[in-house]
């Protein structure tokens, strides 16, 4: 296991976004993936799939908290930024931090898309597009089982590994 660091931002013990801070990158096995996740959740934040639209259990969900990473539970997306595309996935027009989320070019199915990823541990989460609403413009389009939802009453911690 590598002991390469990233800088990202967590929620301190009484709940407040702080950082950026250094944590040590989640690196691990598929094997150790595997028996972490649920099927479901390997082939999307592990393998680069993709849920079938409006069928996610957290595109409705209209509580006030945070969405962290299904793997390592990095703080992603606020509430307060999430809003209803109608693409039938959760969509938020920007990330809690940017440092927490990573981009890179995916070329797949004959497209050139902007895929986003938790920057700690590299798990997919969907894809970044430019028709997002004001103030951004973006809209990060996420997949249901790449995420967490953890409710504002139990932040404390979240990130921290």
């Amino acid at each position: 296991m590598s002991t390469s660091t990233v800088s990202v931002k967590v929620f301190n013990r009484q709940g407040q976004l702080v950082g950026p801070i250094e944590v040590p990158r989640v690196e691990k096995s598929d094997a150790e993936w595997r028996a972490q996740l649920t099927p479901d959740q390997f082939r999307i934040a592990r393998a680069q799939g993709t849920e079938r639209p409006f069928c996610g259990t957290l595109l409705d969900n209209k509580a006030h908290g945070v969405y962290a990473c299904v793997c390592c539970r990095l703080p992603l997306f606020a509430s307060t930024a999430k809003f209803n595309s109608g693409t039938g996935w959760p969509s938020f027009f920007q990330p809690i931090a940017d440092e927490n989320v990573a981009t890179r070019v995916d070329r797949s199915h004959g497209m050139v898309r902007v895929e986003i990823l938790c920057a700690r541990c590299d798990g997919h989460l969907g894809h970044v597009f430019p028709d997002g609403p004001r103030p951004t413009g973006q809209r990060h389009c996420v997949n249901s089982e790449s995420l967490e939802f953890v409710d504002v009453d139990s932040l404390a911690n979240l990130g921290e590994m």
